[in-house]
């Protein structure tokens, strides 16, 4: 798969960058995808964010891991995200492991991969990075920048960093902070991991506790509903309970499955970098405790999005958003879409959630171009 990575798109940026945590770095590589065509207006184009487990590829077949893209029921010709009519764009986050400058990448200093000796990234870091994509592909200015989850701190990030660099956002299912909670769930992922005997071993890779990792993960982004619905107390095999411990439910199959597959696609030192990048980030201080500061200068069109039944973002901590939003005089909408399939329904098919953004984005296109004509 490394072979693989290489030949991926990516621009390098030459320019001395210093990162939150101090250290500075140069000549390091992002990684990204587009999707559709840019227009002679170049007033088309939409900047998807990524999850935490993400990466550049939204739609269609992901070239390196065989998979559909992450994005694959949102973005696409005629769907949502209409790539007959948006030119879309996502990069590979800063510390990721598709492409762009993470842990797994070679310090040329000491010719050995990185690991845990890369530095600290934070989500402000991540989009400072993007930004010289925006520059390297010559746009001046999106038409939106959206992202669900992870995305979209890096949405809420953007907006703050680059008030007039966007007309509109649509951050999704995220907070402008970690709740203790969260930290608390990537704790428990890290800790998987970094307690794996394979951890830091040279040649080897910590697989169980990655795959731990993800299964714990992998329940925060689901509903209590939804699962009962989906799974409820079902057998794996139609007979009788075995008396042991493998796994006689479906739910525990279902969770084993997703592990194993999560390990042979993603790294576990990325796994580790992200996850701290989301604790630390926190809006709000990065204003002396005044969200709304973060978005003073801001001339975006806002769409914040929250689902009922998710309860790692819940809805409480998306309206904050909407609070700060309002309290600067921001253009801002709000929309609860009722879901049961938990925080991970960005990523799913519920249609008043597609309709939403869908929506949202051709007014604000067409806004756009009918202001272009009068001018």
């Amino acid at each position: 798969m490394n072979d693989e990575i290489k030949n991926i798109k990516k621009i390098i940026i030459n320019s001395s960058f210093e990162l939150d945590c101090g250290k500075t770095i140069k000549n390091f590589p992002l990684a990204y995808e587009t999707y559709g065509t840019l227009n002679k207006s170049k007033n088309n184009a939409v900047f998807a964010f990524h999850a935490l487990t993400g990466d550049q590829f939204v739609t269609n077949v992901n070239p390196i891991t065989k998979r559909e893209g992450w994005w694959t029921t949102a973005v696409g010709p005629g769907k949502a995200i209409d790539t007959n009519k948006y030119f879309v764009i996502c990069s590979n986050v800063l510390g990721g492991c598709m492409g762009s400058f993470g842990p797994r990448e070679i310090n040329p200093e000491t010719n050995k991969v990185y690991g845990t000796t890369f530095p600290v990234i934070t989500i402000r870091d991540m989009v400072r990075a993007q930004k010289y994509l925006l520059d390297h592909l010559g746009i001046k200015k999106l038409l939106a920048v959206t992202g669900g989850s992870m995305g979209g701190m890096q949405v809420l990030q953007f907006t703050s960093l680059y008030p007039d660099k966007t007309h509109s956002a649509i951050p999704i299912a995220c907070s402008a902070s970690h709740s203790a909670q969260n930290i608390a769930l990537n704790e428990l992922g890290r800790q998987a991991i970094m307690t794996d005997p394979n951890w830091k071993k040279e040649n080897s890779t910590p697989d169980k506790g990655l795959a731990i990792a993800r299964m714990a993960a992998h329940i925060t982004y689901l509903s209590k509903q939804g699962l009962q619905e989906k799974f409820g107390r079902k057998l794996q095999d139609k007979g009788s309970l075995k008396f042991g411990f493998d796994a006689d439910f479906q739910i525990e199959s279902y969770l084993r499955h997703q592990g194993a597959t999560f390990v042979d696609r993603f790294d576990a030192n990325s796994y580790l970098y992200i996850t701290r990048a989301m604790d630390y980030f926190d809006l709000e201080k990065q204003f002396n405790g005044n969200l709304s500061l973060a978005f003073k200068n801001t001339k975006s069109k806002f769409c914040v999005i929250s689902f009922s039944s998710d309860w790692l973002y819940p809805t409480i901590e998306n309206k904050e958003i909407v609070i700060a939003l309002n309290a600067c005089g921001a253009n801002v909408g709000f929309v609860e879409i009722n879901s049961d399939k938990g925080h991970d329904s960005f990523l799913l098919d519920v249609p008043e959630f597609l309709k939403t953004i869908s929506e949202f984005l051709n007014s604000t296109y067409n806004e756009i171009n009918n202001n272009e004509k009068r001018i």
